[in-house]
Parts: structure tokens; C-alpha cells; sequence
């Protein structure tokens, strides 16, 4: 019996590796190559039917027009100035009304939300910029669409494991590094983001620097020394992140240097 486990494990494991690594697709933006498997349609597609759902869960879209408005021109500034404007996308932009949860967020395929919270805390326009720049870098970076690959070879890894050694101790093993593995990706993605950031608001004539007084609002936000460790979270500790981007500043020129690739 544990033979034919062993098969079936090694039979699961294999086809899950060798379909992740099937998907692989250049990045006409960044040039980076990725595993991916869906098509950019598919992404906006995706994002689109999902926006609604997600905005409900925040309180559904924030009534002051003017807000809406102010924040959909710079945002769409940002990308008309940008290597974003080259995408494909349909960049839109929409300030959400929960006004408790401090956070930002992209959709697959163009859709950025942002939280009354969370804009009532920016100081300057150049923050703003900061905040939907990032946004503008995961949808840029196609993030979410390489997440979901990944979630699918290490959900295909974790079913491999749990039919190979028939134990629920090793799957719940299994399930936690997976997490962790997940979490990793999530917070190098982050950190992708906040450079893309850096690079589009810089271009748009915004002043970079402000996503560093960014990431202080959601240290403070975050509740500080309180919050969880970096290694148990999908986003890396603000503190790093600033780091991270202070080290773009020093360096514009060679970080921002990356441009689309020729289309055939």
C-alpha cells in the first residue's frame, strides 16, 4: 500500500511541477519572465466581475464625488506618464467608504481601490501618488495572476504529500508551509510594487520620496511593535520597506531603467 502512495504522490507532485513550470510568459512591460496562466483578458476580466463583491466588503464606494473624481485624474495621470499607459490595462480607479480599514488594493487587470481610512490619513498629493502608484506596480508586475500559480503548485504539492503519507498531521504540515512559501511571494511582491511605485510617480512629476511618509502612515496604522513578524505576514514589516525604497531613491536612474519590450 504505501508504495502505491508513493507513486501516486510522486505521480501528483510531477504533474504539478511540470504544469507551473508550462506557464511561462514574458512580462511585455517589465521583460521579467514569469509563470503564468492566464491571458491579460482573462486578468481583466477577472478583476472587473470581482470589483463589485470587493468594494461591498468595504462599505461599498465613498459618496463625496469630488473625492472620486480627484483621485481617479491622478491616478490615471500616473499611468497616462507611465510605461502603465503601454499595459493594455483599463486603469479605474475608486476610494472605498469604510472608513476603519486602512488599506489600498489591486485587482487583477487594472481595478485600484483605496480606503476613505486610509486616504483621510495622506497629507499631500505626492502620498496619494505614492499609494496608487504601488497599486499601478502590482497590476504592472501582474501579481496577482503569478499568485495564483503559485497557489496552484503548492495546493497540487500539499495534495501530493496528504496522498502520499495518508496522515493529517503531515498534511497540516504540508498546508503551513505552503502558507509560508505563499507569504514569502507576497511580501518580495510588495516590495516589487513599491519600486514600480517609485519609478511611475517619479515620471508622473511626483516626488518619490513621499512613499517613504507613506509607509510611517501604515506603521502607525499597523499598531507598530504589536503587529505581527514580518516572516508570519503577506506583506514585509513597513520599517523594510523603507529601506527598500530609500535605496531606489539613491539609484533612480538604474532602477527605473527597466522599458517595455518591442512588441512583435
Amino acid at each position: 500500500m504505501w508504495k502505491m502512495r508513493l507513486i501516486i504522490m510522486l505521480v501528483i507532485a510531477g504533474f504539478s511541477v511540470l504544469s507551473f513550470f508550462s506557464k511561462t510568459s514574458v512580462n511585455p512591460i517589465t521583460g521579467e519572465s514569469q509563470r503564468i496562466s492566464l491571458t491579460q483578458d482573462q486578468e481583466i476580466a477577472m478583476g472587473l466581475q470581482a470589483a463589485p463583491e470587493m468594494a461591498a466588503q468595504f462599505g461599498g464606494v465613498y459618496s463625496n464625488e469630488r473625492v472620486q473624481r480627484s483621485v481617479k485624474a491622478l491616478g490615471k495621470r500616473i499611468v497616462a506618464q507611465s510605461i502603465a499607459a503601454q499595459s493594455g490595462y483599463p486603469f479605474d480607479f475608486h476610494v472605498l467608504a469604510d472608513d476603519k480599514t486602512v488599506n489600498a488594493f489591486a485587482l487583477p487587470g487594472g481595478q485600484i481601490f483605496i480606503t476613505v481610512a486610509l486616504h483621510s490619513r495622506l497629507k499631500t498629493e505626492d502620498q496619494l501618488a505614492g499609494v496608487l502608484g504601488h497599486e499601478i506596480g502590482h497590476v504592472i508586475g501582474r501579481h496577482s495572476a503569478e499568485h495564483i500559480a503559485k497557489q496552484e503548485l503548492t495546493q497540487g504539492l500539499t495534495g501530493a504529500v496528504v496522498m502520499g503519507s495518508g496522515s493529517y498531521e503531515m498534511a497540516q504540515v504540508a498546508r503551513m508551509v505552503g502558507g509560508l512559501i505563499n507569504m514569502k511571494y507576497g511580501r518580495e511582491d510588495e516590495l516589487e510594487a513599491d519600486k514600480f511605485g517609485v519609478c511611475f510617480i517619479e515620471r508622473a512629476g511626483y516626488d518619490p520620496a513621499a512613499l517613504v511618509d507613506v509607509m510611517k502612515i501604515l506603521a502607525e496604522a499597523s499598531g507598530g511593535a504589536s503587529r505581527a513578524p514580518e516572516f508570519a505576514s503577506t506583506h514585509p514589516a513597513p520599517e523594510n520597506r523603507m529601506q527598500q525604497i530609500e535605496a531606489h531613491l539613491r539609484n533612480l536612474g538604474q532602477v527605473c531603467a527597466f522599458q517595455p519590450v518591442p512588441q512583435q
